[in-house]
């Protein structure tokens, strides 16, 4: 491929998962009359995502090899006033890596659902929601303008509300897919807010243009205020990306997305939605360069995020909500970096957290499958045994997660905790003392999901909530109503609970195998050129002079030599011991002594309370954000519209307007003796007026 990337070919890559979604999503649903079957939706959206990959692939390879760029207008919506509506791509090292890491994530998912979703009803219809997904993150992605932008937000925010509560007969995951989609609209009022600055202050969509009138916008103020604009600018942007990107106080929407099939818990957790506010931070950095405030900002409510999320990780025993609260800490820990002015290291971990992340997802939903409907680990142990395949790759999963030497979330990670270290910025003290603890915690309830599941006695036959009459088949197929286990047969997936464990079939472990690979392996390879060589030269802009923590971190990484002298001084450094503590405190204390922690939680009743509860910020969303706004909207509707806008301004001004015309018609009788009488009492006023003043 040459150095100029070919419009029509990079077209093809959100178009083809378009087309079979939109094919599987007519044509193979009761919308459409069921006139394709299953196996030809799942190739046909499969093919689609497949081809993404390719192109994917190819342009990835163009853009290091070659140095090919692309950035151009390939449709004019509108123009209204001097500002232009477009529809437009940008491709550049950013651009070409999230584009191979969100269709290679999605292609595995995508496979992996052929058995994971094997006999559930909307078997088709779940096939054109994900690729119809991977079409929106792949438009957000590619966008070369914040008109586009938007409309990849939006999308994903609406597909996502779709998957959610995709088993829409269970309450909870309606509440789940609302809650997602209105906390996410908290979020997206402040991005278009920061959008709409952008418009009005610089005035146009186009990134590149936007970004040239960056410095003029830092010497304005916020009309009315003492308040940078390029300030006011960069935290309604991150507003947005707080809801998005599941960040506090946005972030109670993400563990209640596990509502939705576990497919769907790894696109969302792993390479779409949840990073596309990562993303568009990194994508912005010309603007966040220019106000410490609000790199300072980010900063603060990524260290939040990290330590506290990882703190309710320790007390899920739902195993897909512990790895949903990793997911909160591990993005934490990526807003953290973008804070420190760290964009590539950002990036870096958005893409080895997409690969391990989406591996313990998908392992643990290849876990739910075997343990016939079960999700709560306290009801496992000793799987390994049964499941050779999912245990291998969970243990590789969950050994990138903690950041163990030489794996790929060690090279991310580890990363992040240094050039924090270097940072100079305000609440850099803060956000460094939470990311060393999040080693820890991180460490202690990975492991402590890990022994519970595969090691120790088997308590699967022990669970209270099992099934206990073996011959109700049919009243077994509505246990998805409570459990994240698509509704299957009793005989697809052995949904006897006194039945043994079993290795799920070969389209389910193939993505693990496959995801494991760069789980492993990529941080290795890519570390040098994504943070230290050009790979992101001109997609990222960094103010060395005012924030030089990368070249303090560039310095670093010179001293070890390589990636392999930085693992190596890895095991000696004090993130490791910290996650070996964490490994070896759960062990103990759920392998070899097992009553400690319930003593702990005795003990510790007020902490766990406050835990289990989620720090009380749902039950402070329910019982006073949403009854406050109920009682503003009721206020505004009675006291607003119904007394003021319709009592008295509609109904008001015709009343009055009755009076007046009643009078009027009372004075204008018509009879000549009213007239006349009316012209003498006139004159009369007139004359007494002239007599009593001219006295």
């Amino acid at each position: 491929m040459s150095a100029t990337l070919s419009a029509s070919t990079l077209l093809a890559v959100p178009l083809a998962p378009l087309v079979g979604s939109v094919i599987a999503g007519l044509f193979g649903t009761k919308f459409g009359g069921n006139h394709i079957g299953r196996k030809v939706t799942h190739w046909l959206t499969i093919l689609g995502v497949l081809v993404a990959f390719v192109i994917s692939a190819q342009t990835l390879k163009s853009v290091v090899v070659d140095g090919a760029r692309f950035n151009a207008t390939l449709y004019e919506w509108m123009v209204v006033g001097g500002l232009k509506m477009e529809v437009g791509f940008l491709v550049d090292g950013l651009t070409a890596m999230m584009m191979c890491v969100v269709t290679f994530v999605s292609l595995m998912v995508h496979i992996y659902t052929i058995g994971y979703m094997e006999e559930d009803e909307g078997y088709n219809r779940f096939f054109s929601y994900i690729s119809l997904f991977t079409f929106s993150m792949l438009m957000l992605v590619m966008s070369n303008n914040m008109l586009q932008l938007f409309f990849g937000w939006e999308a994903v925010g609406l597909v996502s509300y779709l998957l959610i509560g995709f088993w829409f007969n269970k309450p909870t995951a309606i509440f789940a897919n609302m809650k997602a989609f209105l906390v996410n609209r908290v979020g997206d009022f402040g991005f278009i807010l920061g959008i709409g600055l952008v418009a009005a202050y610089a005035g146009t969509l186009n990134y590149g243009e936007a970004f040239l009138k960056a410095d003029s916008l830092a010497t304005l103020t916020f009309p009315g205020t003492d308040w940078m604009l390029i300030t006011v600018i960069c935290i309604c942007l991150f507003i947005g990306a707080m809801g998005k990107s599941a960040q506090f106080p946005l972030h109670v929407w993400l563990p209640d997305s596990m509502e939705g099939p576990t497919p769907i818990s790894a696109l969302i957790h792993a390479a779409t939605m949840v990073t596309a506010g990562i993303f568009m931070v990194a994508r912005m950095s010309p603007l966040f360069e220019l106000s410490d405030t609000a790199l300072s900002f980010i900063m603060v409510i990524g260290a939040i995020t990290a330590l506290f999320m990882g703190f309710l990780g320790i007390i899920q025993n739902d195993i897909k909500r512990v790895i949903a609260y990793s997911t909160l800490s591990q993005l934490g820990y990526m807003t953290v970096a973008l804070g420190a002015s760290a964009y590539s290291v950002a990036v870096f971990h958005l893409m080895t957290h997409a690969f391990f992340k989406a591996l313990l997802f998908l392992g643990a939903g290849s876990v739910i499958i075997g343990m016939h409907h079960n999700q709560d680990i306290r009801w496992m142990g000793g799987v390994r045994k049964y499941m050779p395949i999912t245990w291998i790759t969970f243990l590789l999963g969950s050994l990138a997660l903690i950041g163990t030497p030489f794996f790929a979330g060690f090279y991310s990670k580890d990363s992040i905790i240094e050039v924090v270290h270097e940072s100079h910025l305000w609440g850099s003290g803060f956000a460094y003392f939470a990311v060393l603890a999040g080693v820890f915690i991180t460490a202690f309830y990975s492991f402590r999901l890990y022994f519970l599941v595969f090691h120790g006695k088997e308590r699967y036959d022990q669970n209270p909530d099992a099934h206990h009459d073996a011959h109700a088949t049919h009243d077994a197929h509505d246990e998805h109503a409570s459990h994240d286990e698509p509704n299957v047969s009793h005989d697809a997936h052995g949904h006897d609970p006194h039945a043994k464990p079993h290795e799920s079939p070969w389209v389910v472990w193939l993505p693990l195998v496959l995801l494991a690979i760069p789980s492993v392996v990529i941080g290795f390879l890519t570390i040098k050129p994504m943070l230290y060589g050009g790979f992101f030269k001109d997609a990222i802009l960094i103010n060395a002079e005012k924030h030089p923590a990368m070249e303090e971190l560039a310095q670093g990484f010179e001293h070890a030599g390589s990636a392999v002298g930085m693992a190596l001084h890895g095991f000696t450094a004090l993130p490791f011991w910290l996650a070996l503590a964490g490994v070896v405190l759960s062990w103990y204390m759920y392998m070899i002594n097992p009553a400690l922690p319930a003593a702990i939680k005795r003990t510790c009743g007020p902490v766990y309370r406050l835990l289990e509860n989620k720090y009380y910020l749902d039950w402070i969303n329910e019982n006073i954000v949403a009854r406050g706004a109920r009682a503003l909207g009721t206020g505004l509707w009675k006291g607003g519209d119904q007394a003021i806008i319709d009592g008295a301004l509609v109904n008001g001004s015709w009343k009055l307007v009755g009076r007046i015309s009643g009078a009027v018609r009372w004075l204008q009788s018509g009879y000549i003796y009213h007239y006349a009488f009316a012209m003498l009492l006139g004159i009369f006023v007139l004359m007494t007026y002239f007599v009593w003043f001219n006295r």
